[in-house]
């Protein structure tokens, strides 16, 4: 991994909206650009606004208008963008896709795996977890209540990912977002050696949902070395140092701080995890 600079963005996100949501993310790409951001992540279903009961008639097939603009902007400004948007499936339920335009003009996509119980009535989960490779960094995608299941994050880690963006449509209703987010993504970010880097959808919808914000970057150690819970829309960058994560994954280990814990897994006791077993038999 290089030393790389990313920015994240909460954004309010109106249904059907479309061009004026590309608009607001238009202005955020080229205020990243004159700052040398390499990625910029925005939000969860951030093209259409998030929405459920309307997803149906709001999805696209990929490619759409809408992510040419994207892959236009993101090559026009030399920067990889990660949004989200509502992807046609081959079912009557769609994608909650998050789209990776990169600088080169490629279009890739990773479709949320793990649908709330809110959500499966209306989306259909996707089936891949892929990694992403630019110059700077290996990347990969966990959606909102993705980040809840430990084994995707490591997946990714053992695949290569050094950076995780974590793309949230996160309501206000839930609860503070800070304090929800340090009780997992610190343990994401510290058990696999990645940079977790999460951003929420802001304010209102237009449906009458209303979303909490937040930007929060973790660093490979646990630590939380970037953060914006102003309760505004905005960007947050933040420069995501190399030196450690090298340190962890590629050079000779002389000392356990620097230990990459995926390296001395067991698989062979994990078979639960894999078959399914619940419950616990105990000795008396």
């Amino acid at each position: 991994m290089e030393n790389v600079r990313i920015a994240l963005v909460q954004m309010q996100s109106s249904v059907g909206e479309i061009t004026r949501n590309l608009d607001v993310m238009r202005k955020y790409i080229e205020e990243a650009k004159k700052k040398s951001v390499k990625i910029i992540c925005f939000p969860e279903l951030a093209v259409q606004g998030y929405t459920r009961e309307l997803a149906g008639g709001l999805a696209e097939v990929i490619p759409s208008s809408a992510s040419e603009v994207l892959v236009s902007l993101a090559k026009a400004n030399n920067i990889t963008i990660i949004t989200g948007i509502i992807e046609k499936s081959s079912t009557i339920k769609p994608y909650i896709t998050q789209l990776i335009c990169t600088h080169k003009g490629e279009l890739f996509r990773y479709r949320k795996t793990h649908l709330g119980i809110s959500e499966e009535p209306f989306f259909t989960p996707g089936n891949e977890l892929p990694v992403f490779n630019i110059k700077e960094a290996n990347f990969a995608v966990q959606v909102c209540w993705d980040l809840h299941f430990p084994e995707v994050s490591a997946i990714y880690s053992l695949n290569g990912a050094e950076i995780i963006f974590a793309p949230h449509a996160s309501p206000t209703i839930v609860g503070d977002r800070k304090e929800i987010w340090l009780r997992y993504l610190t343990a994401r970010a510290y058990d696999n050696s990645v940079f977790i880097c999460s951003c929420n959808l802001i304010g209102i919808n237009g449906q009458g949902s209303e979303f909490g914000g937040g930007c929060l970057v973790i660093d490979p150690k646990g630590q939380v070395i970037g953060e914006d819970f102003s309760g505004k829309e905005g960007m947050l960058i933040v420069d995501l140092p190399s030196d450690e994560i090298n340190k962890i994954r590629y050079q000779e280990r002389k000392s356990m701080r620097y230990s990459y814990y995926l390296d001395y897994r067991r698989p062979e006791l994990y078979g639960e995890l894999i078959n399914g077993v619940k419950g616990t038999e105990f000795l008396t």
